[in-house]
């Protein structure tokens, strides 16, 4: 017979518990390489996105979203922080949370409801990278072959939903900056747009940028001591003004 607790009539027994509550870790970045050739050009982008390759049943073998089970002890905030760091040596990442997956059968160990975040970071936060215990391999892969890829889990779906948030995220505020120098081209900026977002196509993107209105406080020129426009013919032959991110940030779409 279940006792009541609490005096308030609630009986434990009545209901499911789940066997546990994992967090995974969905890490982005974008990989930048200079072009093999002698003619200026902007350096080649990738957005890729951090996996482990399982070594312990269930889907041995495969590749993951790094994540594990949250402690009595902590939040399942501080439990995607904790196994990040565990299973890829990963440290100091600011993660959002974006959603719940808890479809019956999606953990052949029992009923497991996981939470999910995400973050886009610059590749120096994970040049300490290294596999832990419970993953026989660590890599930065390729987002493209990662959604083609069999991964364990429902991580694919998970991975599919992050990349929605990531992109819409890259719209909507100037997270892009992580990515760029202190000062750059608009054509540096719109090419980590577009690693990020490659539907994005604005032929009119500079013009826009530069003479709308809403976009004041988001982007300034950079000029000199005398207030001359500085340029930069860095990934070009033509220079192109060089601007800088300000302290605004938008509320809406600052591309398009």
């Amino acid at each position: 017979m279940s006792m009541a607790v609490n005096g308030g009539g609630y009986q434990p027994g009545k209901y499911r518990t789940p066997d546990g509550v994992p967090a995974d870790i969905v890490i982005f970045t974008i990989v930048s390489k200079d072009k093999p050739s002698g003619k200026k050009s902007l350096p080649v982008r990738e957005l890729q996105v951090l996996l482990v390759k399982r070594r312990v049943w269930p889907f041995e073998g495969k590749w993951a979203l790094p994540g594990g089970f949250t402690k009595e002890t902590e939040t399942v905030y501080e439990c995607a922080e904790r196994e990040l760091a565990e299973e890829t040596g990963v440290r100091n990442v600011l993660m959002e949370y974006f959603n719940v997956y808890s479809k019956p059968g999606r953990d052949p160990r029992g009923w497991m409801v996981s939470h999910a975040f995400y973050a886009l970071v610059n590749e120096s936060l994970l040049l300490g990278r290294q596999a832990g215990a419970d993953a026989d391999e660590l890599k930065l892969m390729p987002v493209r072959e990662a959604l083609e890829a069999d991964l364990a889990f429902d991580h694919g779906e998970i991975l599919r939903d992050a990349l929605e948030r990531v992109r819409r995220r890259m719209l909507t505020t100037t997270i892009a900056r992580e990515f760029l120098p202190e000062t750059f081209t608009l054509a540096e900026l719109y090419q980590v747009i577009r690693c990020v977002v490659p539907e994005f196509e604005e032929p009119n993107f500079i013009r826009k940028l530069t003479s709308t209105r809403c976009r004041r406080g988001i982007l300034e020129e950079v000029r000199d001591e005398q207030g001359r426009p500085l340029a930069s013919n860095k990934y070009s032959q033509r220079a192109a003004q060089l601007y800088r991110f300000a302290d605004q940030e938008p509320e809406l779409s600052i591309y398009n």
